[in-house]
């Protein structure tokens, strides 16, 4: 008797590492970033990761659910979705707001656009986009309880990028990078300590989530731009002021854990170099040139906008193409 197989469409290449697994990867990756955010910014820092993560598992189930769509939150993309959100919310933020956000990131950027690897821009980061521009005076209060545990030398309440913008640079005195790289410093939850952010991105490394074009192109294109841009102004080289650029903020955290996000990056080689170069550019920009002490979020967002362009200007030639006639 004729067997017949159903045979798929290629690839057939099989891995072990599925979406949940990735996802469950990541979180552990943010683990040191948060348990240092809670440790610093104590008891309602941590009520802010909970809710967060809560509410985007909880929207993600609801959605799926009233629309009668395969139940998507054992794959851990929500909790991710959520972690990332409350790493980027001031510590003392009212409840409430990332709530909105975590409806935000998972029904508008995410689900209404077909789900997970359907989204064209990074849902926590357009969540936090849409409350800075809802609630720009909430999201940029980073006044802290006297649980607080960071030391900034210049005005209360204001990140040490925020000073930096606003009195310029002294050495030693408006924005000590010892405390920027250990993380005692106001900010976001999640950015504040450089160090856990780059154990974590260790962690990544070591179980092959990411690999180093992107953040490293990212980070090293920045790192030229501040350069460029104090030896343009007369300011002359100041590594002090190059490290307080690098470690304050939220690049690292942007570098590492949301530029390298799978669906709205380049998944080409020379691409995403490309990629990385231009989120170097347009976060100096912002950053430098703009009217804002930060910008690696908006930086993001808009470079993934790029990324179909990015894709179809790096997609390679397929072999036999393009090449000399013999």
């Amino acid at each position: 008797m004729e067997q017949k197989l159903n045979v798929s469409s290629n690839p057939h290449v099989r891995d072990r590492m599925t979406t949940s697994r990735i996802m469950l990867m990541v979180v552990l990756a943010l683990m040191p970033a948060t348990l240092f955010g809670i440790w610093n910014f104590g008891f309602h820092a941590f009520l802010v990761v909970v809710v967060t993560v809560l509410s985007s598992v909880a929207f993600e189930w609801i959605y799926d659910h009233f629309m009668h769509k395969p139940n998507t939150v054992k794959d851990f993309s929500a909790v991710v979705t959520g972690l990332l959100l409350a790493l980027n919310m001031p510590p003392q933020i009212p409840l409430w707001m990332p709530v909105l956000g975590s409806a935000f990131a998972i029904i508008v950027v995410k689900q209404l656009f077909g789900g997970l690897g359907q989204n064209f821009m990074n849902p926590a980061l357009g969540a936090r986009c849409f409350l800075m521009i809802s609630f720009a005076a909430r999201m940029t209060d980073f006044s802290v309880s006297d649980s607080f545990r960071g030391v900034v030398d210049t005005v209360t309440g204001a990140t040490p990028l925020a000073a930096l913008k606003s009195q310029g640079f002294v050495e030693g005195v408006s924005v000590p990078v010892k405390n920027l790289f250990l993380g005692n410093i106001q900010g976001t939850i999640g950015e504040t300590s450089a160090l856990a952010i780059l154990i974590g991105a260790a962690i990544l490394l070591a179980f092959k989530i990411i690999d180093l074009k992107i953040p490293l192109t990212y980070i090293g294109s920045f790192a030229v731009f501040v350069i460029c841009y104090m030896l343009g102004t007369g300011m002359g080289f100041d590594v002090n002021y190059l490290l307080s650029h690098l470690f304050g903020g939220g690049l690292m955290l942007g570098a590492w854990f949301m530029a390298t996000d799978y669906v709205t990056s380049p998944i080409t080689p020379k691409g995403q170099i490309v990629y990385g170069v231009c989120l170097g550019i347009v976060t100096g920009v912002f950053r430098l040139l703009g009217g804002s002490a930060e910008g690696v979020s908006y930086a993001i967002i808009f470079c993934n906008l790029l990324v179909p362009l990015i894709e179809r200007a790096t997609y390679p030639v397929a072999f036999g193409k393009g090449g000399k006639k013999a």
